[in-house]
Parts: structure tokens; sequence; C-alpha cells
């Protein structure tokens, strides 16, 4: 008997089996290599759309993951900046320059750079890097400055106050004339006076400004630092280091007959029995020490 015959349909021709898994395992392949191209192309869109501020950060990570052999992460430097009882700790690329740190003190304190007093071995300058000042590992860096809304805080009443205190003192007989004063100023001229330059404005010197009596007739010297935002006051007996942020108010008057050297009050408390008086400051340093005091070199 003979068997029966398969239909042409229902024939397999050699190698159609093997040639459809070629393809579709050929077809997965480019999927699963297009998938990872997208991939890749997300990727680098987010690593070009990186915040610079956010460099410093990314390097120190990857020199992390790298297990810290990277030429990275020895171009980091720790700093830790201090502000206003503050301490922040930084780490900071040496090749980027006093500007760009003054931008990153800006991101972490509100502090705008422009009202910015940043120290390190003197004032910061801003267009050396932080490599060519010879920054190192543990370095501390002071910032000086108040944000503009402290600045209209406290400015504001003090220019208030310093304008009542100038009309009182119109309707007053001159400060010189008072016998508080003149008990002190008939010990005449302190030998030791610094010279005094009339018609002339100059910054403060870099040494304390001494030669001048205090309301006992003692001797006293003025120290400004700038770093620490503090007035010192050195006697004999003892320095006080006062803030220069908590003095109210600077008036000053020349002294009668000597008018190259000023009498000078620094205010500590809320009325005038908190002046501090000091006698023969030279004229050519007062307006420098109220700048000084009252914040407005912050300005500049």
């Amino acid at each position: 008997m003979a068997a029966a015959s398969a239909s042409p349909d229902e024939v397999d021709e050699p190698g159609m089996e093997t040639e459809a898994q070629n393809l579709q395992l050929s077809c997965g392949d480019a999927v699963a290599s297009n998938s990872a191209a997208a991939a890749a192309a997300a990727a680098a869109g987010k690593a070009l759309e990186m915040d610079p501020l956010q460099e410093d950060s990314a390097i120190s990570q990857a020199s992390v993951s790298n297990g810290g052999d990277s030429e990275a992460a020895k171009d980091l430097v720790e700093l830790k900046i201090i502000w206003n009882k503050n301490k922040y700790d930084v780490k900071f690329l040496l090749d980027r320059t006093g500007a760009d740190l003054k931008e990153k003190i800006h991101s972490l304190t509100g502090l705008p750079p422009t009202m910015q007093k940043v120290m390190f071995k003197g004032l910061l300058p801003e267009e050396k890097t932080l490599r060519e000042i010879k920054v190192t590992n543990g370095a501390k860096i002071m910032v000086v400055g108040s944000t503009i809304n402290d600045v209209l805080a406290v400015n504001t009443p003090k220019e208030a106050a310093q304008q009542e205190v100038k009309a009182e003192e119109n309707k007053k007989e001159p400060l010189c004339r008072q016998k508080q004063h003149r008990k002190v100023l008939d010990k005449g001229k302190p030998e030791d006076v610094m010279p005094s330059v009339k018609g002339v404005q100059e910054r403060l010197p870099t040494v304390p400004l001494s030669g001048m009596y205090n309301k006992t007739g003692g001797k006293v010297r003025l120290t400004f630092k700038l770093e620490q935002d503090q007035l010192w006051i050195g006697t004999k007996e003892r320095t006080e280091k006062i803030p220069m942020g908590s003095i109210k108010n600077v008036v000053s008057e020349p002294i009668e007959g000597h008018e190259d050297y000023h009498m000078m009050a620094f205010q500590l408390g809320p009325t005038e029995a908190s002046y501090y008086w000091v006698y023969w400051v030279p004229t050519q340093y007062v307006d420098a020490i109220k700048d000084t005091v009252l914040g407005k070199w912050q300005y500049f």
C-alpha cells in the first residue's frame, strides 16, 4: 500500500528554521543596543547640565570611587570657612580663584560677594588662585560681612542715632569745655602722641593707634582687628575686645586750640553713660575710624 504523500504547503525547506531563529536574535540585539545608546545619551545630557558649583563635589566623589589616587583628588584642598560664628567644611579646587571662592561662600551663607571681606594671611586676592597664594589642607578662611537685610536693619537705627546726637551737640556747649573733659585735656598733649595731618583723610594704619588718653587720664591704644570684626581698647591694666557690631555710635569733636586732634567716644550701650572717651586722636584717622566701626567699609 502506498504511503500518503504530504501536501506541498506542509513541507519544511532545509535551513528555514535556523534562519528564523537568527533573525529573532538579531532583532533582539538591535533593540538592546538602541536602549543602551539612549541611556548613554541621557547620562551625557545630565553631565553637561551640571552646575559649576557642583563640580567640586562630583570630582571629590569620583576620586573616592577610584580609590583616592586620581589627579583630581590631589588638586582638592579642605578648607574651614568661618563666618558669623558659623563654620563650614568645604573641599575646593586649588586652581580656582578667590572670586570663585566668594561665589562658593555666597552659596553657603547667602552673603553677596560684594559684601564679603575674605581673610587668609591678609585680604584674599580675587584674581589669584588658591594654589598661587599657597592655601594648604585645613586652612582657615575668615569671612567678615553682613547680608543686605542685616545692613539695612542695623545701619538705619545707627544713622538716625547719629543725627539725633549731632542735633543735641549743636544745642550744647563744646564738649572740650565741659568739666568732665576739661580735667583730662588740661593735662596737655601726651608726649608720645601720634603725629597729625590737618586737612587730610587717611586709611587706618597697620599698627595700633597709641599715645592717647582715656577719661581717667590713663594711656590708651586702639587696635582694629578687621579679620575678627573687633575693636581692641588697650590700657596698662587690660585689653577690652569689643565686637564692632555692638558699638551703637561714634562721636567726635576737634579739641579747641588743637584742631588737628579730636576727642572721640564709642557708644557701647543704649545711653550716653556708656560712652568710652578717647582724647588726642589724630584728625586724619577720624573718618576712617567711624567708617570702620559703623560698618561702612563693607560696601567697598
